[in-house]
């Protein structure tokens, strides 16, 4: 059974890794890869970055904690991908926003912050970085919208059945009532416009399609 190099398989997985200098065969022991088991934490929340990581198998959770000890997991990292958290940090040299835990046995290579950042003067690899990058904040926002809608549509679409057909309100007054801020009411507001269901104005709102508004505050609770 032949045994591909750590390097070799890097550069299959992040193909602008084979234009970076020094190169991850150059660095050697340097960036030797390294196994992590499943539940092993990788780094935590507030803790300096030790590295920019890429994972060769397996796989890694990213998830953030609150006082009271909930946690919510931000998104996944397999081979291939990058660690959004991990990279911010590093353009940033702040503290690691999250945590990071493996949910398989993983191996992965660790690169030091400062040939990270030497790396980013190839534009083939900054571009694949960002690329990824962007990658990642589209799954953020995805998740975003789902914590920050959860029933909030419900409870906007039953408030505005309960000002009759024709609201003289603000997004800020709506926002208000619901407990919530003006931004998400605002573009829960233009999707229902989308959808057909009111017509917005300057601090007015026209219901079009009552129905389907009951229909989707019936499904609160």
């Amino acid at each position: 059974m032949v045994t591909i190099p750590a390097s070799t398989q890097a550069e299959v997985l992040y193909p602008a890794l084979a234009q970076v200098r020094p190169s991850l065969a150059e660095l050697g022991a340097a960036v030797a890869s390294m196994q992590a088991g499943v539940g092993t934490v990788l780094f935590s929340e507030n803790s300096p970055c030790q590295g920019f990581p890429l994972v060769l198998d397996g796989e890694i959770k990213v998830s953030r904690s609150s006082g009271d000890g909930r946690t919510l997991e931000l998104y996944r990292v397999v081979p291939g991908e990058i660690c959004l958290v991990s990279s911010s940090c590093l353009f940033r040299s702040q503290p690691l926003s999250a945590s990071a835990v493996t949910t398989k046995a993983s191996t992965l290579i660790l690169i030091p912050p400062d040939i990270f950042q030497s790396w980013l003067d190839s534009a083939a690899f900054r571009n694949e970085v960002l690329g990824l990058f962007a990658e990642r904040m589209a799954d953020l926002t995805s998740l975003i919208d789902a914590v920050a809608f959860h029933k909030l549509d419900r409870r906007l679409a039953a408030a505005l059945l309960g000002h009759g057909q024709q609201l003289n309100i603000t997004h800020q007054a709506l926002a208000d009532e619901l407990g919530t801020v003006r931004e998400i009411v605002t573009r829960l507001l233009h999707r229902f416009e989308r959808e057909g269901w009111v017509v917005l104005g300057r601090e007015q709102i026209q219901i079009s399609n009552s129905a389907a508004l009951r229909g989707v505050a019936a499904q609160a609770g």
